[in-house]
């Protein structure tokens, strides 16, 4: 196994990274700095857009641009012209609330959740952007939702609140993209002051996930145990995604500053964006938004 820097772009709250099969080209966000990147699988072409506020997550969309969730609801960005148009705003009544992460499922819809930005209150809520861009609630009482993906066959629905100390699984209705049956997927370990952040799933069914504050990615078996754990370079590792054309790459986002004063900081490598060689383990492609 070798970790490398990819890009040194010192991301105030890096996040979401987002390998596009069909671009050959990795994304990610600033989440706090309101901005996307995008780079090659070696991090160089490095491009930038920016947002007028802060970000959750993204995804690209099978007609062009890409579905932006951010601090005031789910809307459209156009890579061509930079501009960002708002498609609904789920939670026009909690100010103090922001959207925050979200994927695609494997057909082609958008889960994306909210939470409370001082990660305090159960304010926030789980949703879900349809191709027609509807939305639908799909769960709530959330105070920091994070972590979203699904199993290969896309049945399972993996979630969590960050500071539940569990990461959860429901049963996904593929034809109609209802979530049901929550249950305790893993319980996260956070003796050392970490917590679940973003997460992927690998071709083998395993649940890769962002140990944040504790500077560990974990790699859960389908039935939840511990399978391995990756000691990184940086205490606050936000994110994870496989990508680089073999998608056998392992890109991991991280955070410059944290975002309360009661979270630790870090050295010189902080903001980085990290790229893990030779892990014997590869990922699944990621979906476009369809609508």
């Amino acid at each position: 196994m070798r970790i490398e820097i990819l890009a040194d772009v010192k991301t105030t709250l890096g996040e979401g990274p987002l390998w596009d099969v069909d671009e050959q080209r990795l994304y990610w966000i600033d989440s706090f700095d309101g901005r996307v990147f995008r780079c090659t699988a070696d991090g160089r072409e490095i491009r930038a857009w920016d947002v007028p506020q802060k970000i959750g997550s993204m995804a690209l969309r099978r007609t062009g641009g890409a579905i932006v969730s951010l601090q005031r609801g789910f809307h459209a960005l156009d890579f061509e012209t930079g501009e960002v148009t708002l498609i609904h705003d789920p939670e026009p009544d909690r100010p103090a609330n922001r959207l925050n992460d979200g994927k695609v499922d494997r057909q082609g819809r958008f889960v994306a959740g909210s939470m409370d930005t001082m990660e305090e209150g159960a304010n926030g809520a789980l949703y879900r952007l349809d191709p027609d861009l509807s939305v639908h609630r799909l769960d709530s009482g959330i105070i920091c939702s994070n972590g979203p993906c699904w199993s290969p066959d896309g049945t399972t629905f993996y979630f969590n609140d960050t500071w539940s100390g569990e990461i959860w699984a429901y049963d996904y209705d593929t034809a109609t993209g209802a979530v049901s049956n929550r249950r305790t997927f893993a319980a996260v370990e956070t003796a050392n002051g970490g917590a679940a952040d973003g997460s992927t799933v690998d071709a083998e069914g395993c649940l890769w996930n962002a140990l944040v504050y504790d500077g560990k990615l974990v790699r859960y078996r389908p039935d939840g145990t511990v399978d391995r754990v990756v000691e990184m370079p940086v205490k606050k590792v936000t994110s994870v995604m496989f990508g680089d054309p073999d998608l056998d790459v392992l890109y991991v986002t991280s955070m410059a500053k944290p975002p309360l004063p009661r979270f630790p900081g870090d050295g010189p490598l902080r903001g980085s964006l990290f790229a893990i060689h030779d892990l014997g383990v590869r990922g699944v492609p990621e979906m476009r938004f369809a609508g």
